[in-house]
């Protein structure tokens, strides 16, 4: 039987993470480059973790990330919603853990945009009397 591989796409902020697993030994490497050193924050790397050890898949799969856009943080939530929607694909009886962790949900707070003759997306110019 051939290889399975299973591609999924997540998504967090203007962050967008294409995630192929298949079965192997629990490598995870991001933009050609191991988690532990495109990752500096633990935190991060708890947050990419937390579908795997919640659905006890930890160690089982080979993980491969292309991930674009946004900051570390956004990719690590996107890289999260791509890793839960291929365990989905991969098994289907896992939807209802992930999705009371929250994991299949995709994060839809955006940064608002800026307003003509404003400072920024709320901040007005300061007024001045005199």
């Amino acid at each position: 039987m051939a290889e399975q591989l299973i591609h999924a796409v997540g998504k967090r902020k203007t962050s967008v993470a294409r995630v192929w697993m298949k079965p192997g030994t629990g490598r995870i490497i991001i933009n050609n480059r191991p988690m532990e050193d495109y990752l500096t924050r633990e935190t991060d790397r708890v947050i990419i973790m937390e579908p795997l050890r919640i659905t006890e898949k930890e160690g089982q799969f080979d993980i491969k990330v292309n991930v674009r856009g946004g900051g570390i943080s956004g990719q690590a939530g996107a890289i999260r919603h791509g890793i839960s929607r291929a365990l989905v694909t991969l098994d289907p009886e896992l939807r209802d853990t992930l999705k009371k962790g929250g994991f299949l949900t995709r994060d839809p707070r955006m940064k608002e945009r800026k307003k003509y003759g404003q400072r920024g997306a709320r901040a007005r110019f300061q007024y001045s009397k005199r």
